[in-house]
């Protein structure tokens, strides 16, 4: 039996960084500031520069960063917010959090991104603003949408979850909309040891406002200006996350470079790709293809002792948790297909030539069964 290649294997990272790691983690231990403070603070200004904004305010978690952007732009009950069916659902969280409805709608054919066509037919006079999701590292078309925002006056929040590093037209992700909220969990191209989050904005009231929701809703010690929230960045967290982002660059400079074999390389006509427009840069993030039968596919890289899985097996629209908005089956139908048919491949920075190489071959071998 071949040795076993996983989805993502985060111990080789550790394994040859530990040192960095856990001298960073002792330097927060020594002062114990532990809840926000120095660390954290420090890992804000560094991520603000890494991104290009005038200011990123650390939170907890991405889902938290969502729910701080809806809150920072007044959406509430009552209001509505265009959010993708193909996405993961900490997206639709965001505005759910603040009593506002989460609308969905589909996403393209070929890039899977939510699509600027489809999103007008959505509006209505309770419509507040657009998320778009750079999903799987791959911006999505944030001029088609724009066109769409400017004509009816909406705000564009990018979910950058899976996309931190990644150029829109020569533009960092996390630049181009009126906010962008970023998520640090293991397994992001950039990532914290536990938990962790950003939302990056050019606006300093926003940022003010972001930063008194997050730290229980005061400016002062124990005087609280409005209902706030503890979704304060752990300090061990922003130690952390220093460390990464020096290694950021040539993390996904290795993913790319994966990520353009895969697409070079695997050319069984039954695996379709996402597609990559010129005008982006994607950091790969993860490596998502469509398969006639997932199962079988599936199975047939088990059998193989390759990990493979699936984001996601289903669409927004059709969770459970918004049956109550009454979406159907076939309201998107792309973002269904995708669900259908969507496998993951194996893709890290630490993977060996070899391994590559394997699961290449193997997805060339590939057969119906």
């Amino acid at each position: 039996m071949e040795k076993h290649i996983k989805r993502i294997d985060l111990t080789r990272d550790f394994a040859k960084h530990r040192e960095d790691y856990l001298a960073a983690i002792a330097e927060v231990c020594e002062v114990t500031a532990f809840s926000g403070g120095e660390f954290a603070d420090r890992f804000d200004a560094e991520f603000a520069e890494f991104v290009g904004s005038k200011y990123a305010c650390g939170v907890n978690n991405g889902t938290s960063a969502l729910h701080c952007a809806m809150m920072a732009l007044g959406v509430g009950p009552g209001d509505e917010v265009i959010v993708p069916a193909n996405t993961y659902i900490a997206t639709a969280w965001g505005v759910s959090y603040t009593g506002a409805t989460p609308v969905f709608v589909d996403c393209t054919s070929d890039t899977w991104q939510l699509d600027p066509a489809k999103i007008e037919e959505r509006i209505t006079e309770r419509t507040k603003g657009i998320i778009g999701v750079h999903l799987y590292g791959q911006p999505f078309d944030y001029s088609g949408v724009k066109e769409v925002a400017d004509k009816y006056g909406l705000f564009i929040v990018e979910d950058c979850a899976q996309a931190v590093g990644a150029t829109y037209e020569g533009r960092n992700v996390g630049t181009l909309g009126e906010l962008a909220c970023f998520s640090f969990y293991p397994g992001k191209n950039l990532y914290a040891f536990g938990e962790g989050g950003s939302v990056t904005c050019d606006n300093e009231a926003y940022f003010k406002h972001m930063t008194r929701l997050k730290n229980q809703g005061c400016d002062r010690r124990y005087y609280h200006d409005e209902i706030g929230y503890n979704y304060r960045l752990e300090g061990l967290q922003g130690a952390v996350l220093s460390v990464s982002l020096k290694l950021l660059p040539e993390w996904t400079a290795k993913r790319r470079a994966i990520g353009e074999r895969y697409h070079r390389e695997i050319t069984n006509p039954l695996i379709t790709h996402q597609v990559h427009p010129e005008n982006t840069d994607p950091v790969y993030h993860l490596f998502v293809i469509t398969v006639p039968d997932h199962d079988d596919f599936v199975r047939y890289m088990a059998e193989a002792n390759v990990e493979c899985n699936m984001h996601y097996p289903v669409p927004c629209h059709l969770q459970e948790a918004y049956k109550f908005l009454g979406y159907q089956p076939g309201d998107c139908p792309n973002a269904e297909y995708l669900a259908s048919h969507c496998v993951t491949l194996p893709l890290f920075p630490e993977m060996l030539d070899e391994e590559v190489d394997r699961v290449i071959a193997l997805c060339n071998a590939y057969t119906m069964r």
